[in-house]
């Protein structure tokens, strides 16, 4: 039996930079502050979106974050916590899968879809590329539930009613 690959970089320090992206992710939920999130790339990070395509560099992924998260459904997601992660030392990547729960719709209902993402670490805590990998369809099939929920709860709001007449086929 041969001896595991070695990368670039000590599981501890995959481990450890792994809990920093989190604790970012969450921060930048949390405040809406998108450029801390953007700060834990490399200035010439490769961010591959399915939906969006790929972006080179910060200030293009600053850019669609700031747009997609300033909108509906975006700007509803209160939080992308990770179910499960695979740090793979090898290639100094971590593969995870995020959940993306919408805000209560006035009931206490947590609607959500996930994506995995596969994160290719740079070293100084810093990531050099990340790809999300989803099915839109889970996505759009989650934002019509939780416009219909929040239709019948009457909680659902001009930005949101707008949407889901354009993409939910309206009330």
């Amino acid at each position: 039996m041969s001896a595991p690959a070695v990368g670039p970089f000590s599981r501890a320090e995959l481990e450890d930079a792994f809990a920093r992206f989190e604790q970012t992710v969450d921060d930048a939920a949390k405040t809406q502050d998108w450029d801390l999130w953007v700060a834990h790339y490399t200035p010439d990070v490769d961010y591959i979106e399915h939906a969006a395509g790929t972006m080179k560099g910060r200030e293009q992924v600053r850019s669609w974050i700031k747009e997609t998260m300033g909108s509906f459904p975006g700007s509803y997601m209160t939080a992308f916590p990770s179910r499960w992660s695979v740090i793979d030392e090898a290639r100094g990547r971590v593969i995870c899968e995020l959940d993306n729960p919408m805000r209560d719709p006035g009931d206490g209902t947590i609607i959500s879809a996930t994506n995995i993402s596969i994160i290719d670490y740079a070293g100084d805590g810093l990531w050099k590329r990340q790809e999300d990998v989803y099915n839109p369809l889970r996505f759009l099939k989650a934002t019509q539930k939780w416009c219909r929920r929040a239709a019948e709860l009457g909680t659902l709001d001009g930005e949101a009613a707008r949407w889901y007449e354009q993409f939910g086929g309206g009330r």
